[in-house]
């Protein structure tokens, strides 16, 4: 072990100390791999990063991402001690820090900065929202192909304004995680040069040692994805981390995975080599014993001594505002040479829209054969983005089939020889897809990520935390139903709208036809903090007559009265919601003959409906009509809240079947006669 600077050991204790007083206070959290990684996590920051304290969100910044979610209190004390500015959701100075002594003596408290694991949209500084392993160094990936997309799309001969560097702590549970080996895999095959991979090897879990079901030669698994590996033997020695961190910045063609050896709970006398300091606090005589170790006051806590706050204010601080005021001065040049890249970048930063975004979305016109809403999608998706630069996005091997592929002149395939193509080839790694659009959306890219419907489950992790982050990642899911036909109930989606309808804050739409696309997409272009999930059909949809309906733009408001009858106030109201509405209309038509009026109500959005005021909802689905019948080819799960009871729905209740549509909708009793029954029957017993 190589000597360590006296000013430099006692910033590292300090962060190791910090931690150890936190957990111990909380009694709950992770102490032992913040003080086994402290000493290359300080290295990195004060010595490499390009990060300024004073403004967390400079654009040209490098990102550092804590893929280890559970050694939360490493970023934070890193935070606390380069006094890191609070910025406010409209980009602003908060004028504070972002966190305090005091937060951290409130570690894992309620309404504290200091959560159990870092979360991106509470904490200025935190890159991303991390806790479940392998999602960090996913989205990793996806802001080093966003900084490689954004050099290609905004460089200029004499004008580098983007040239940052990704870097990501990982440990052997981010490395046991599948989506971390796709993710690799795909950064290996794109070639990103500018991510680097810190690799804790503390060979301890939960459970214990590694050795319980981890013996895999990491190193040989990245060198076949085409990594740069590099090896430190001691985390305590900062040099060789230095040295690897200088080898990463002169490699240029391949990403790179430093493995270093560090023990958890480094300095604690007890548990250096158990578990205990994986996931608990240490005990009161643990800790005394452990700040004995480090030579350091055993009974002061939350203890800065004087010196660190203006050692890392000389580092990394005065660093930070050099770097920061030299690119500023740049993009001040680059303005007045290139202003209209650099109104779109600027706009890029806020998440705002370019003028007359929307000029060029198409308007549908009727048509009873239609068009499958996977097609009109891709319509409008070309027509945004003709106008929407930084709408980006692709598929998990599906492009040809879930028709999101970007086929505007000029967009091009992002490939490691052509970082500015717009369209991106994830492979058959949903999981991964999911965390890398992620990534692009914290780089404030608007990217989309399209697989079918079905296998949203494969990427529930990254739409959760898309919506955990308040970021706007578009999930475009085609195949939306039991209409997948013979393709049997692998791919026949049937619970998945109740899981994603189960999700806080995620905007979920299932269009009726194209001009409810249309109007899907002016949804989702202007979120700024919400994810969308756009749900397509394979099948044609008729493109209903707006001179007979009412327009789709009531699909902003999530639900909207397509049609009422023209003789009276409604006695039953018929739901549907994608391809069931049509069956809603051939319903009310056979209800008429009947002398039975019906209203029909297309429901896109139930979260856009209940974001609405109670006097709308009440006008849409007016309490005094009690006859109602929702339809949907789903789980039902949900929709009593709109019909009032489960028999009021016709949807799923078992796995699909291997059919064509025709037999499968009349299996399932999907026809505009069952709806009338299920309405008779109804006003029947009123």
């Amino acid at each position: 072990m190589s000597a360590v600077n006296e000013i430099d050991q006692l910033c590292i204790n300090t962060m190791r100390t910090l931690a150890i007083d936190a957990v111990q206070q909380a009694n709950s959290g992770h102490p032992g791999t913040p003080m086994g990684a402290a000493p290359f996590a300080y290295t990195l920051w004060q010595k490499t990063l390009r990060f300024d304290p004073a403004d967390p969100i400079w654009p040209n910044r490098d990102r550092f991402v804590l893929s280890v979610g559970h050694a939360s209190m490493l970023l934070y004390s890193l935070l606390h001690l380069t006094r890191t500015q609070a910025v406010d959701s409209s980009y602003q100075s908060a004028g504070h820090v972002a966190v305090s002594l005091d937060d951290i003596r409130h570690f894992r408290q309620l309404d504290s900065p200091c959560p159990g694991h870092p979360e991106y949209h509470l904490t200025s500084g935190v890159e991303a929202t991390t806790g479940p392993l392998g999602q960090g160094v996913a989205m990793s990936v996806g802001m080093a192909i966003g900084e490689r997309w954004l050099a290609a799309q905004f460089n200029r001969p004499d004008f580098s304004i983007i040239d940052y560097n990704v870097y990501a702590l990982c440990g052997d549970g981010c490395m046991m995680e599948g989506v971390s080996a796709e993710a690799a895999s795909l950064a290996g095959h794109l070639r990103l040069s500018n991510l680097c991979w810190i690799y804790d090897s503390n060979q301890v879990t939960i459970e214990g040692a590694t050795g319980l079901a981890f013996t895999e030669d990491v190193a040989t698994r990245f060198l076949g994805y085409g990594w740069n590996v590099l090896h430190v033997r001691d985390a305590n020695n900062t040099a060789d981390f230095a040295r690897a961190l200088t080898d990463f910045k002169q490699e240029h063609s391949r990403p790179t995975l430093i493995i270093v050896q560090s023990h958890i709970g480094y300095g604690s006398p007890h548990v250096q080599d158990s578990s205990k300091a994986h996931g608990e606090a240490l005990g009161e005589e643990e800790v005394r014993l452990t700040k004995r170790a480090y030579g350091w006051p055993e009974d002061a806590k939350f203890l800065v001594p004087a010196g660190v706050y203006e050692h890392f204010a000389e580092g990394i601080g005065q660093r930070g505002v050099i770097l920061n005021s030299q690119w500023r001065a740049l993009f001040d040049n680059y303005r007045r040479e290139f202003p209209e890249l650099a109104a779109n970048f600027d706009a890029m930063q806020k998440r705002e829209l370019p003028a007359n975004w929307d000029s060029d979305i198409p308007e549908f016109p009727a048509d009873a054969k239609g068009i499958a809403s996977r097609d009109s999608s891709q319509k409008v998706l070309n027509a945004i983005a003709a106008k929407l630069p930084w709408l980006i996005g692709g598929a998990a091997d599906l492009a040809p089939s879930t028709k999101t592929l970007n086929s505007s002149e000029g967009a091009g395939h992002f490939q490691a020889a052509s970082y500015g193509g717009r369209n991106f080839h994830f492979g058959i790694r949903e999981h991964a897809m999911g965390a890398i659009c992620n990534g692009l959306a914290l780089t404030k890219l608007r990217p989309y990520g399209s697989t079918f419907l079905i296998f949203s489950d494969y990427m529930r992790p990254p739409i959760r935390l898309s919506s955990l982050m308040e970021i706007p990642s578009i999930w475009i899911f085609t195949h939306d139903s039991i209409g997948v036909g013979e393709d049997g109930p692998t791919h026949q989606p049937v619970e998945q709208l109740a899981s994603l309808r189960a999700i806080p804050g995620l905007i979920t739409l299932r269009p009726a036809d194209a001009n409810e696309v249309a109007e899907s997409w002016r949804v989702i272009a202007k979120l700024k903090h919400q994810p969308a999930c756009l749900v397509l059909s394979r099948q044609a949809l008729p493109t209903l007559d707006r001179t007979q309906f009412n327009s789709a733009a009531g699909v902003a408001r999530g639900a909207y009265i397509l049609s009422d009858p023209q003789d009276g106030e409604p006695q039953a109201i018929l739901i549907g919601t994608g391809s069931e509405v049509q069956l809603c209309i051939d319903a009310r038509d056979a209800l008429a003959a009947q002398g039975v009026r019906a209203r029909v109500v297309s429901m896109p959005s139930w979260e856009l409906f209940e974001l609405q005021t109670d006097e709308y909802r009440e006008s849409v689905l007016p309490a005094h009509i009690g006859a109602r019948v929702a339809v949907e080819q789903a789980a039902t799960l949900g929709w009593e809240r709109y019909v009032g009871r489960t028999k009021n729905v016709i949807g799923m209740h078992t796995f699909g079947a291997s059919a064509p549509l025709k037999s499968l909708l009349g299996k399932f009793g999907f026809t505009p006669q069952r709806i009338v029954d299920r309405v008779l029957e109804q006003l029947s017993a009123q």
